[in-house]
């Protein structure tokens, strides 16, 4: 025993050594193994089991959010479908449900362990609806091809790259060990498909984004007073942490809550709604919450987006996580291919509706380009990052009419109306990428 305490001391003075490099706190120590170990289990497991990635790979990919990570310990236990994560004396372990994905094992995991996912029929024939490609085209195609490579020539780790021209794939292109089926996680672009489903809602008329009143936890208070649109704009005016920092509201949200939305429901105003924009993973978590409480349940939530999303998107290649409660984390755990990342961009590009078969109406989608109300930063709809409504473009190379979702790591679907286009980057990037050069390059060699 005097031994193992004494390898747990060592531990962790190597552990607050790294964390004071990376700029955290050591005082912050606890919160910070609780993130750590809880990150390194979750993202470890869906990798495995959902990209498909290796061992190394994944380890690479969790180094590069700091070197503190390195320290952590992974173990799988594919039989199980299982990550464990460990330091000595502190572990986390997340489970790998099939069609589900990982979740991590917190408190009461019965209702997650009860859903039943639903089967997809196959689908055959050309993209959109089949995954049949056969558009490609010069010069677009090699220029994709090269981008591809020289982003990774420069570091960027580029994995896949995709473009949609009038409504069909025209060129794409993918990195060493990964493929058109390679399912990739597109952290906050989930988002975008939080607002689909909730616009979906608003479309069978079980929903109306000038709502208010949405939970009881907020019908005593100030809070009653938000708007559907307030959330799906960031524009709550809710006090939530998005600092990707050991104890903030987000980092403990994604890797160590039960419930990712209930983190986000007990937080109090800080503005009056509808007039300050702060981006807020957590209200897009609130959202889930309401599309589950609004349908009867984790269930019918599931069903109702296999059955009436992905389904008639074609999206067969898509898992939408849910939290160790059930409720499907929107805001940051959706893992689809190039493909169907580029569906759903598609989808919002021809106003609602693709291949004949419309998922929300097209004045949804008008209001989901229009910019926000509050006086700060206008250039966000309803999940979605806006080109124009401020004073300057957010890319300055590419049109006023731009959209796009975003995602951590340069996770990137821009789309273009006025170009008919949908372009797909998909990667693991630490720093910046260079969206209008690129994108704007790729609209040209069309």
């Amino acid at each position: 025993m005097k031994i193992l305490a004494a390898v747990i001391v060592a531990v962790i003075a190597v552990l607050a050594g790294l964390l004071t490099l990376a700029g955290v706190s050591p005082l912050s120590l606890p919160a910070s193994i609780e993130t750590g170990t809880g990150m390194s289990a979750k993202l470890a497991c869906s990798a495995r089991h959902l990209s498909g990635l290796d061992a190394e790979q994944i380890r690479e990919d969790l180094a590069s959010y700091g070197p503190a990570l390195e320290a952590v310990s992974i173990d799988y236990d594919d039989r199980r479908g299982e990550a464990r994560a460990s330091l000595p004396g502190f572990s986390a372990t997340a489970r790998h449900r099939p069609g589900l994905g990982c979740a991590l094992d917190i408190g009461d995991t019965g209702a997650l362990d009860a859903l039943r996912v639903p089967e997809l029929a196959p689908a055959e024939g050309p993209w959109p609806r089949g995954d049949e490609v056969t558009t490609l085209r010069e010069p677009l195609q090699s220029r994709a091809a090269a981008m591809l490579a020289e982003d990774n020539a420069a570091g960027l780790e580029t994995r896949a790259l995709l473009v949609v021209m009038d409504g069909a794939v025209a060129a794409e292109a993918y990195a060493p060990g990964f493929a058109p089926d390679t399912p990739l996680l597109g952290w906050s672009m989930g988002k975008t498909l939080t607002s689909v489903l909730i616009g979906h809602l608003a479309y069978t008329g079980r929903l109306d984004p000038e709502e208010r009143a949405l939970f009881d936890a907020w019908s005593a208070d100030d809070r009653r007073d938000i708007r559907v649109e307030d959330l799906l704009q960031m524009s709550s005016g809710l006090d939530f942490d998005e600092t990707y920092a050991p104890g903030s509201d987000a980092t403990h949200m994604l890797f160590a809550a039960h419930s990712a939305s209930e983190v986000a429901l007990g937080s109090v105003p800080a503005y009056p709604p509808g007039t300050h924009f702060a981006y807020s993973s957590g209200t897009t978590n609130l959202l889930m919450r309401l599309f589950a409480e609004r349908l009867g349940g984790p269930q019918a939530a599931l069903d109702t987006l296999y059955r009436d999303v992905l389904g008639p998107l074609g999206m067969r290649h898509t898992i939408v996580e849910p939290d160790p409660s059930g409720i499907f984390v929107g805001s940051s755990y959706v893992y689809a291919t190039a493909r169907d990342w580029a569906r759903l961009g598609l989808l919002l590009v021809n106003g609602g509706e693709l291949d004949g078969r419309r998922i929300v109406s097209e004045d949804w989608v008008r209001r989901a380009r229009q910019p926000n109300r509050s006086a700060n930063d206008p250039r966000y709809g309803y999940q979605l990052w806006l080109n124009g409504g401020g004073s300057e473009r957010r890319w300055a190379g590419l049109p006023d009419d731009a959209f796009a979702m975003l995602g951590n790591r340069q996770q990137i679907v821009m789309m273009v109306p006025s170009r008919d286009a949908v372009i797909v980057r998909l990667g693991w990037s630490d720093g910046s990428y260079p969206v209008s050069d690129n994108f704007a390059a790729l609209l040209d060699a069309r």
